[in-house]
């Protein structure tokens, strides 16, 4: 059964996936059911960013659902759940009006819930669903607050009604819409200081259910955002866009050093998605701010790169999660300090996640370069903006994004050194057994979109370019040459993404070709890696995860401010002899510790003196009704 319905899902996703790509080539259509949901029924519209989302929801979902066949073993917990997230994920992109929209981001909500809590017996699971069910809907509440904002003003509940009608709001009533809406959607999203679920859901979400919400859920979040700034309310000003790339800085930066310092496997790409989030708001942000300062041109192309970015992100996020999962399925752990030498025992899923690493540290030739070297470009050129203070705001943004290049080079780097090369530092390790067929085909499905999408930019662009377009309701230019440049404002930049993935083939095979034809001595050596002239190689004097992470905790202490935790335990006879020594260096969670305990305390005080009027008295209790009532009628 459980096959059965994984198989009945991959082909919903195709189908849901072949749907959204004549959307977004520009099919139009609606669909209005007037009795299906209350106040005015369920309708869904076609359009080209819709098309985009939903075709994103459907291309994760196959690989997905092909990978848990394998992966859950015919386990049913959940089935249910994950049909009903995949379903509600596919309708929030073509929701058209509010009923329809909040009911699916609702089940949405709720089925990952459901999925988060698939080991309800896992104190760590249940503690993440607690956290991902109050701060999701402390975002509805935000997001529920805009819209019913938005129906009373503009006396409709259709979102294709609101653009005209929001150029009559004040700018004060746009700003709190504005405002509103961005927060709900960006708690989805993951935005700092709004990302506390994301490193507690995904690891204790099944890794096809993590591929799914980091690559796909936490999107729809950035949807809604380009809805509110670009299409629902109109133009707005340069502050929404300036908002929005602090906001993507912040989070780029914070995400990267939190995974360049984090063991968990799992939560380390949690982390790295909040980095990517941030990565497309930035460009987000700039195409924001481009278009409220009338550069409509570089606000598509800035636009254009936010969205191939979360292209890429989904394709290369899901299939890190997926390899992640092969990893806790072969080996049966996420702690990098228990890994080690799974290249031997588990060479595809090391090939696959290995893909999946060069790409999101965005280096060539793989897709994530392509996105973050067009969002480069897009903010280099702010300099056609004639405002001094969002040139400088663009100068941050740019050096923030640098350095998250940087560092995310790094954590991957030692993500995938630590826990595939070398030897096996755990037992667990070295009887790791490789993932199974479907595992694998889903894992290689999305090798090769990762390769398709860093090889294809030419034909990318100008789709990516139009959607953008439509956004804004300006033409699209063509960014394209021919089918190998991509042309970057004229002659402002140019890419061949083809040209460097030959370049960088040859300089692979050139010396191999030069060995072979100055006939080098084709006797094979073989030695320890790395014995530095030791006669025995033990795991033990392999460099460590946290050994890793030690430059990154020096060098950021600011930002970490690790707490350094020693015990020793002495043998009995003396104390002077040391038995066993546990060090420690964990980093300080400062959001969780600087906002939400201090507000958590706050409301635990509030609900301290609201008990003390708690006496179980009946009498009270009517006196408590009648007062109420008292106070209605004073205030009608």
């Amino acid at each position: 059964m459980a096959t059965s319905l994984h198989v009945l899902v991959a082909l919903g996703g195709l189908a849901a996936g072949l749907l959204g790509f004549t959307g977004w080539v520009g099919g139009f259509w609606t669909l209005d059911v007037p009795w299906l949901v209350p106040l005015s029924g369920l309708s869904l519209r076609m359009d080209p960013l819709g098309g985009f989302f939903l075709l994103l929801v459907g291309a994760t979902t196959v690989p997905s659902s092909i990978y848990a066949i394998g992966y859950a073993r015919g386990a049913r917990r959940g089935l249910g759940a994950y049909a009903l997230f995949v379903l509600a994920m596919a309708v929030v992109p073509l929701a058209a009006n509010v009923p329809t929209f909040l009911l699916a981001w609702e089940l949405m909500a709720l089925a990952s819930y459901a999925l988060v809590l698939t080991d309800d017996r896992d104190p760590a699971a249940v503690r993440a669903a607690w956290i991902y069910a109050v701060m999701t809907h402390a975002g509805l509440a935000c997001l529920l607050s805009g819209m019913l904002l938005m129906t009373a003003w503009t006396g409709s509940l259709t979102f294709a009604d609101w653009p005209a009608a929001a150029t009559t709001l004040s700018e004060p009533a746009r700003n709190l819409v504005f405002v509103l809406l961005a927060l709900g959607f960006a708690s989805k999203a993951g935005v700092i200081p709004l990302h506390v679920w994301l490193p507690a859901a995904h690891p204790a979400a099944p890794s096809h259910v993590s591929a799914l919400m980091s690559g796909v859920m936490i999107k729809l979040g950035v949807m809604g955002i380009l809805r509110v700034g670009l299409e629902w309310l109109g133009v707005g000003p340069p502050w929404w866009g300036v908002a929005l790339l602090f906001a993507g800085t912040l989070s780029a930066l914070g995400g990267v050093l939190y995974a360049a310092v984090e063991n968990d496997l799992k939560r380390l790409l949690a982390f790295s998605s909040i980095d990517n989030i941030g990565i497309i708001l930035i460009a987000v942000g700039a195409g924001l701010v481009f278009h409220s300062t009338g550069l409509e041109t570089l606000a598509i192309f800035a636009l254009a790169a936010a969205l191939y970015h979360i292209l890429n992100h989904a394709a290369f996020k899901a299939l890190l999660f997926l390899g992640a999962g092969a990893v806790v399925h072969g080996a049966g752990t996420r702690d990098l300090e228990a890994m080690g030498g799974l290249i031997k025992r588990m060479p595809w899923t090391s090939a696959a996640f290995l893909v999946g690493a060069l790409a999101i540290a965005a280096l060539p030739p793989l897709n994530g370069f392509v996105s973050e070297w067009l969002t480069f470009q897009a903010l280099l050129q702010n300099g056609r903006i004639p405002r001094p203070e969002l040139n400088l705001v663009f100068v941050l943004a740019l050096a923030g994004l640098a350095l998250t290049g940087g560092l995310a080079v790094a954590c991957f780097v030692r993500a995938f050194g630590i826990a595939f090369l070398a030897l096996p530092r755990t037992e667990a390790a070295a009887g790791a057994q490789e993932a199974g067929p479907t595992m694998r085909a889903a894992m290689a499905l999305l090798v090769v979109a990762c390769a398709t999408l860093a090889l294809t930019p030419t034909l990318l662009l100008p789709r990516l370019g139009a959607t953008a377009a439509r956004l804004l309701g300006d033409a699209a230019p063509s960014s394209r040459e021919d089918l190998l440049t991509i042309a970057v404002s004229g002659d402002f930049a140019t890419l061949s993404m083809p040209v460097i993935a030959v370049a960088l083939g040859l300089g692979l095979v050139l010396p191999l070709v030069v060995l072979r034809v100055g006939r080098a001595p084709s006797r094979i050596r073989h030695s320890e890696t790395w014995g530095c002239g030791r006669l025995l190689q033990t795991s033990r004097m392999e460099y460590t995860a946290t050994a890793f992470a030690s430059p990154f905790r020096r060098v950021f202490d600011f930002f970490y401010r690790p707490e350094r935790r020693v015990e020793i335990e002495a043998h009995a006879e003396s104390r002077f002899f040391v038995r066993r020594m546990v060090y420690r260096n964990p980093t300080r969670a400062l959001v969780e510790e600087w906002l939400y305990a201090p507000l958590l305390g706050a409301v635990r005080a509030g609900t301290d003196r609201v008990r003390a009027i708690q006496s179980g008295s009946a009498n009270l209790y009517l006196i408590y009704v009648l007062a109420a009532l008292l106070v209605l009628l004073v205030l009608a």
